[in-house]
């Protein structure tokens, strides 16, 4: 008989704080973190000044929300774009900007996409989203989505940016446990980049030898890299 606690709502929140953070923070090459503590609300609400919300269902349904203060919106795009390789005067100065409403969009549907790949391969469930929608908001409107959930559970949770610009997410779902009945293994990511390098590096400490010896062992190192890097993809 299994002992191990069930997975709550708060614990599927957490989970989605760290997909925040994680592709924010990858993706910008900059320190974005969440707060230690959770706000308990009545509903979700798209505010000021850049709003972007995305539905999914399955598993369990629930709704997600980020509202970006301008300067935070602003902060993220930069870096975002900067971090790409896209040349600074070519970037775009204010969060009513297109560019800067299409880049959060793709930004929110990346965390999604890894807070579901995470939640499917851990909760053995399936998970769709719908296509996330960026909103440029007046100070003056305040937009409440109704998501049709079964005894919602609202939570926020605010997050800081390297240059200290607040932003909140403000998620809803259907109150829920996923409680383990047997014990089960799933497969562990891996970095596609990381695992090329780290094969491209064995082929580097090769240089070092004589052109007789590289000759020799040209088929057998070929070989040999080309096996090891098909079984750890599991090819």
């Amino acid at each position: 008989m299994t002992t191990a606690q069930p997975v709550t709502s708060d614990d599927i929140l957490l989970k989605l704080c760290h997909s925040v953070s994680h592709v924010l923070s990858s993706t910008s090459g900059s320190q974005v973190t969440h707060a230690g503590m959770v706000q308990s609300i009545s509903r979700t609400r798209l505010k000021p000044d850049l709003g972007c919300f995305s539905i999914f269902d399955g598993g369990f349904c629930g709704l997600v929300v980020i509202n970006f203060s301008a300067q935070a919106a602003i902060e993220i795009y930069r870096k975002y774009m900067l971090n790409m390789g896209m040349p600074e005067s070519e970037l775009a100065f204010s969060h009513t900007s297109d560019e800067v409403g299409n880049v959060m969009g793709e930004l929110m549907n990346q965390i999604l996409g890894d807070f579901i790949n995470k939640i499917s391969k851990e909760l053995q469930t399936s998970i769709s989203q719908s296509q996330p929608k960026m909103l440029t908001i007046n100070k003056e409107l305040t937009i409440s989505i109704d998501a049709n959930l079964d005894e919602a559970v609202a939570r926020r949770v605010s997050f800081r940016t390297e240059n200290n610009h607040i932003f909140y997410l403000e998620f809803a779902m259907d109150k829920t446990e996923f409680i383990r009945l047997d014990e089960f293994e799933y497969d562990e990511e891996f970095d596609p980049d990381s695992l090329l390098e780290e094969h491209g590096s064995h082929n580097t400490s090769a240089a070092s030898l004589s052109p007789w010896s590289k000759v020799a062992n040209k088929g057998v190192v070929a070989d040999d890299d080309a096996d090891d890097l098909l079984s750890e993809l599991g090819l």
